[in-house]
């Protein structure tokens, strides 16, 4: 083809492409800032052509059509030379188009990002927790493993049947619509009472949650009713209706004959991993820990088996497999498992279920005062006992006669300072709750106080919390 054919065609077919590349958002023939945008893809698409084929004899040739093309050009910016300010969108139909479609771009663009992060950086559901099905195998122990490792393994099969993971959900409001959403808030461990369905967990690990979910070894998911809580013992009983042939009870043991240097086995679900076994030792005994509340949690099980996020409400276990305390804190710098654990033990547990069980709440005994705490009276150089603060009217303390605390003319008069409740020492409100804790409603106790430096005895008949 002829060099001079060749350039028309392609100045005719490079500027209907253009054209019809940008006909989609513009109308040809009443837009300026298409033909403007064409003359200069043209220009540039022109000189290209020229520029390859502008060697040897077929330069003149070159050069006539660059003329034929320029005078066509310069015809063309004359019609154009009337709306140079094609930017101004009020003067320019196509440019009024470009701006209304532009605007209509940025604001889909926002609702999708909007959308788009409401959508991703949500808390996953529920689906994320499920477990796939899973049964347990019988498994033939490697003839290298020994004995230890294989009483290990047996204990681990045997136990984490009864070793759930429970979800809990809050409820928030949907900022893209009128909806409540179910939201995931967090996760923690528990275990199975009795085949009835109830399960225990910690009290922290269910606060705040409008609804819970529990899954099962075997991946079944069910809803879980909340029974009742035990704030000022970490302790939460929930429920489930699942088949009987699902549940399978964990052993219980006894705390009381725990000595320090003993095995221990944590079962529980750290950061979502559900049953994770970490074993340690009996690393302390009678420790205390503060609850939710605030109030003294005593006779805590410390031990050195990893406990992380997502272990409370789990179980630990003797070398028999039967639940010695549940797993419910950690003291930790960093918050993850720093080889000290606390656990409640299971003797208290055991009372604190039953009554959650049967009564929906816990009934203590009482004594109707409020106490000033360890480290205060110490700087008021108590050295032991417990200072009445306040007799509450109409409480067993009231009738028993103890002082609290008052303001006189002549300054602040300590109350009575409660040293011993039926013979043993109370060094601080740790013992006393301790020691209430054993007894029951209705029953009478003998208090020894100090009065006014003075020794004194009284009866008290212990009221119920209830």
């Amino acid at each position: 083809m002829h060099l001079k054919n060749c350039a028309k065609l392609f100045c005719h077919t490079s500027y209907e492409s253009e054209i019809l590349k940008l006909g989609f958002l513009f109308s040809s023939n009443q837009s300026i800032y298409v033909r403007f945008v064409s003359q200069r893809l043209l220009r540039s698409s022109f000189r290209k052509l020229i520029r390859g084929f502008g060697g040897g004899r077929n330069l003149k040739t070159c050069k006539g059509a660059h003329v034929s093309y320029c005078a066509s050009l310069k015809t063309q910016q004359r019609k154009t030379e009337k709306n140079r300010d094609f930017y101004q969108a009020t003067k320019v139909e196509g440019f009024s188009n470009f701006a209304r479609l532009s605007t209509k771009a940025v604001l889909c663009l926002l609702l999708s990002t909007v959308f788009l992060t409401n959508y991703w950086c949500l808390p996953p559901r529920l689906e994320a927790f499920a477990f796939e099905n899973r049964s347990l195998v019988p498994g033939s122990a490697s003839t290298t493993l020994k004995q230890q490792e294989k009483d290990v393994i047996e204990l681990f099969q045997n136990a984490t049947p009864s070793v759930v993971f429970a979800t809990t959900f809050v409820e928030r409001l949907d900022f893209l619509s009128p909806n409540i959403m179910e939201l995931p808030a967090g996760q923690g461990s528990g275990f199975i009472w009795d085949t009835d369905g109830h399960i225990v967990t910690n009290f922290h690990v269910i606060r705040s949650a409008t609804s819970a979910k529990i899954t099962l070894y075997n991946g079944h998911i069910y809803d879980a009713k909340l029974v009742g809580v035990d704030p000022d013992k970490d302790v939460a009983v929930l429920k489930i209706d699942a088949p009987k042939n699902e549940l399978r009870p964990i052993p219980l043991g006894h705390s009381s004959d725990l000595i320090v240097g003993q095995s221990a086995y944590a079962i529980g679900n750290p950061f979502g991993l559900d049953h994770t076994l970490t074993t340690g030792v009996v690393s302390g005994l009678g420790r205390t820990m503060r609850s939710p509340t605030g109030k003294p949690i005593s006779n805590v099980i410390q031990t050195d088996a990893a406990i992380n996020p997502g272990n409370s409400g789990g179980t630990l276990l003797d070398s028999s497999g039967r639940l010695i305390g549940m797993n419910t804190s950690i003291y930790s710098p960093s918050g993850a498992s720093a080889g000290v654990g606390f656990a409640i033990p299971v003797d208290t547990l055991k009372p604190i279920v039953s009554s959650l069980i049967k009564y929906g709440k816990v009934i203590r005994p009482v004594i109707g005062i409020s106490y000033l705490d360890g480290t205060q009276s110490s700087a008021l150089g108590i050295e032991r006992g417990v200072l009445v603060l306040d007799v509450q009217r109409g409480s067993p303390a009231e009738k028993a006669g103890l002082r609290g605390t008052s303001r006189s003319p002549l300054g602040i008069e300590l109350g009575d300072i409660i040293v011993e409740i039926d013979g043993r020492t109370v060094e601080n409100e740790g013992d006393l709750f301790q020691i209430l804790e054993e007894k029951k409603p209705g029953q009478t106790v003998r208090l020894k106080v100090d009065r006014d430096g003075r020794s004194k005895e009284l009866k008290l008949t212990l009221g119920s919390s209830g």
